[in-house]
This record gives structure tokens, C-alpha cells and sequence, in this order.
């Protein structure tokens, strides 16, 4: 395990927060040679993060060079599965974005850390398949979105349902009116939060295990005191780190909404969260259950609940004369004719993509756009903060897409960009 920079790799990161340097400085403004695998270090190997390690290494073209975490029992497993050796092995992301050898990154990262991994990697040079939500907050997400056009990166969202035949299938035939005009959408997230480990939020404050690094952990969230129920999967569920399944898996199914919609470029321009319900104590503090509508200008209605019904889990696009349902490899319709129905020549055909990670790959080698890109990402993000921020502030809201604020409601613009530490502020 590296434990310590050298001196020189020292004075580097304490000049480097929390960017590295210019993909021009690197030499990486352009492509991977056909001939070379795309070298690639996975940030954040947790639960997510193993999975994707796991796809990428699928990936014949593909060369796992580093692996970085904040805990070390995680980044040992991952180094293991990846049979690199312990000198390949981090702590600290900005070691792993100062080798020029790295072409790609894998960030998977919690939600709180992801705009700083992800505007470092696109500055460093750096081509990114990125875990959602794009970022954990709208400016936050559209600083990404500028790192990523400024140095000319390929970035693939972890939103992969569009990379996903059924859920393209069911988005072309509401996009080409197969069930008439489309008039609403309606999203079921679940009810209740998946808490893994059996805690419940309660829990003592506790030493910090010596495997992980908890400041660094933290990063730019606010200090608080350690206690394993905080950290890993169930930070999800603390409205300080994300706001639990308004992003975790309103993420994907407001993407599909998004495209099925037509609506890539733009968000709904009103939004109203009710019924929303919290814990009354403990550190599991996100909205549990909520209904979130939006509307969109000329567009559907889109109205987001959560449920324990896991039937209702999914996108379905609700027509005049018809609807269809979508949720991973399940695609229904209230007439199985409209399944059926091959679409025309005439009709719109949306990007087409068979395997999430291999078409990020596939977009490294030749520099073209990815099913899932930071502009999309942006906007589907976006869709679900301001459903968040609705919901923290238990009014409705209108939002100007263009210029990424809320209408005559400056509280509700604060909102627009999560605290940071001063040593990890983006902007």
C-alpha cells in the first residue's frame, strides 16, 4: 500500500487542490491509438464501483493500471480481482490523476465527491465513465459539463438503462406518437431506504477503523464524527451527502423520462414536491417519501412517487391512445401492438447503444459521443435536484432551464451548490 508521496509528489497535490493540470499539459487532448488498450484507474470500488470495475475489465481493450480508495479493505479486494499489485494501489485520487500513463478513470465515488474527482480527471486529461447523479449539485454538475467541453473529454454517465434495448424500444415508440400524444409520465421509486447493515441511523459515534482515511472520506462535506453507519452505501440516505432515491433512482428513471419525452436539452420548468416524509431522528435524514410533479413547458406532466409496490418501480409513458411501461428488461403496453409494431423508415431513431461500458470505450477510440453524456446527465440531474430542493423547502418552484436558476426565489438559488470546504470549492 502507498502510504506516503515522495517530496516532490507532496509539494504537487498540496498545489493541486482540488485540480490536477490541463489535458494539454498531459498530451492527452486526443485519441487512444488503436493500437493501445485505453489504460484506466478505477476511483471508488465500493458496492457500484466493483461492478463497473468488473464490466471494464470484460472489456478486451481495456487495462486496469490503478486502483484508488479511501478504505483500504475495499481498494485490496479490487485490487485482487484486477490482479494488480500493491504499488498500484491509492488513497488519494490526485496520486492516481498525476500519472500521465492513466487514460481513463472510473469514478464512482459518493455523490458528495463526484463533481472533484470528475472536473480534476476532465483538467488532468482524462476521459470518465462517471457514477450518477452527473453531480451532487446543479452548478455542480454543470462545472463538470464545462471541464469536460473545455478539455475535449468523453464522459459516460452511469445511467446505463440507456444503453439498454427495451427501455430505447419503449422511448422510440412514444417519441414517434405510437401512443398518441404523450400527456403524462409517471416514475415509482421506492418508499422505504434499503439501509444496508442493519443500522438505523441511531448509532454511537465510534473510533475511525484504521482501513479508512475519514477525513478524506468527507472531503468537501462538513466534519462530523465517525460512526460506520454513515459511510459507504448508506451515505445515500443523509440529506448532506444526497437526497436518498430522489437521485439514487430517480437518476435513472427521470433520464428515461427525459428521453423518451424528447426533452435531452431542457428540464420541466415547475416543480412542486408533497407528501414528503422524513425520519424524526438519526443521521438518515433524506425525504423517504415523497411525490414530486413537474411540468414541462409544452411538454408532459411528470410526476415521481415513491412506493413500496415495486410493480409501480419504472418509467410508464402515458399517451391518448395508449401507454408504455419500461423498467429495465421488462417493457409492457397497454396494447401489445404497439410492442410489435416495427417502427419506419420515416420514424425518429434514438442513439443506439448494446453495452453501457464498452460504448464508453468505444467513444474513447474514436472521440465520439456516448449514450449517456454530460450535457444529458446534466439535465436529468438537474431534474432531479430541483424535485429535492422543492421538497427541503416544502413549496413549488419554476426553473428557467437556460439560465439553470429558480424564478423570484433567491433561498431557493442558494440551493443551487451543496457547502463545500473551502480547500475542495469548485467554484
Amino acid at each position: 500500500m502507498r502510504t506516503a508521496a515522495s517530496p516532490t509528489r507532496r509539494q504537487f497535490l498540496s498545489t493541486a487542490v482540488p485540480f490536477i493540470v490541463s489535458a494539454a499539459t498531459l498530451g492527452r487532448a486526443g485519441a487512444v491509438s488503436p493500437n493501445e488498450k485505453v489504460q484506466l484507474a478505477c476511483i471508488g470500488v465500493g458496492g457500484q464501483g466493483t461492478s463497473n470495475l468488473k464490466a471494464l475489465m470484460a472489456d478486451e481493450r481495456v487495462k486496469i493500471v490503478a486502483i484508488c480508495d479511501v478504505d483500504s479493505q475495499h481498494a485490496a479486494a479490487a485490487a485482487k480481482l484486477a490482479g494488480l499489485p500493491e504499488t498500484a494501489i491509492y488513497k488519494d485520487f490526485r496520486e492516481v490523476l498525476a500519472r500521465k500513463d492513466v487514460d481513463a478513470i472510473m469514478n464512482a465515488t459518493p455523490d458528495h465527491w463526484h463533481s472533484n474527482v470528475a472536473i480534476a480527471a476532465a483538467r488532468a486529461g482524462k476521459d470518465l465513465y462517471s457514477e450518477k447523479p452527473l453531480g451532487a449539485s446543479i452548478l455542480e454538475g454543470r462545472a463538470i459539463c464545462r471541464a469536460v467541453e473545455e478539455n475535449k473529454r468523453v464522459l459516460q454517465c452511469g445511467t446505463w438503462r440507456r444503453s439498454g434495448l427495451k427501455v430505447r424500444m419503449a422511448c422510440e415508440r412514444v417519441r414517434n406518437g405510437y401512443i398518441g400524444t404523450l400527456k403524462e409520465i409517471e416514475i415509482g421509486v421506492p418508499g422505504k431506504f434499503a439501509i444496508r447493515g442493519g443500522y438505523t441511523g441511531l448509532e454511537a459515534t465510534e473510533a475511525v477503523p484504521a482501513h479508512l482515511d475519514y477525513a478524506m472520506w468527507l472531503g468537501p462535506a462538513a466534519e462530523k464524527p465517525y460512526t460506520a453507519a454513515r459511510c459507504h452505501f448508506n451515505f445515500r440516505w443523509i440529506e448532506e451527502y444526497a437526497p436518498g432515491y430522489i437521485t439514487d433512482w430517480g437518476a435513472h428513471f427521470l433520464d428515461v423520462a427525459q428521453w423518451g419525452a424528447g426533452m435531452d436539452e431542457t428540464t420541466p420548468t415547475e416543480v412542486s414536491a408533497t407528501e414528503v416524509k422524513r425520519r424524526s431522528s438519526g443521521i438518515y435524514d433524506a425525504a423517504e417519501s415523497f411525490r414530486i410533479e413537474y411540468q414541462y413547458t409544452n411538454g408532459p406532466r411528470v410526476v415521481m412517487t415513491s412506493t413500496e409496490d415495486k410493480t409501480k418501480w419504472g418509467t410508464r409513458f402515458i399517451g391518448s391512445e395508449g401507454w408504455i411501461y419500461t423498467e429495465s428488461e421488462v417493457l409492457k403496453a397497454s396494447d401489445d401492438a404497439i410492442l410489435r409494431a416495427k417502427l419506419k423508415d420515416t420514424d425518429v431513431k434514438l442513439y443506439e447503444s448494446k453495452n453501457h461500458h464498452r460504448n464508453f470505450i468505444d467513444a474513447v477510440y474514436s472521440r465520439s459521443r456516448t449514450a449517456a453524456t454530460a450535457e444529458i446527465a446534466q439535465r436529468a440531474a438537474t431534474t432531479c435536484h430541483i424535485g429535492a430542493i422543492s421538497a427541503a423547502l416544502g413549496r413549488p418552484l419554476k426553473f428557467d432551464p437556460k439560465a439553470e436558476r429558480f424564478e423570484g426565489d433567491e433561498q431557493a438559488n442558494q440551493m443551487l451548490l451543496r457547502p463545500m470546504r473551502e480547500a475542495w470549492k469548485i467554484v
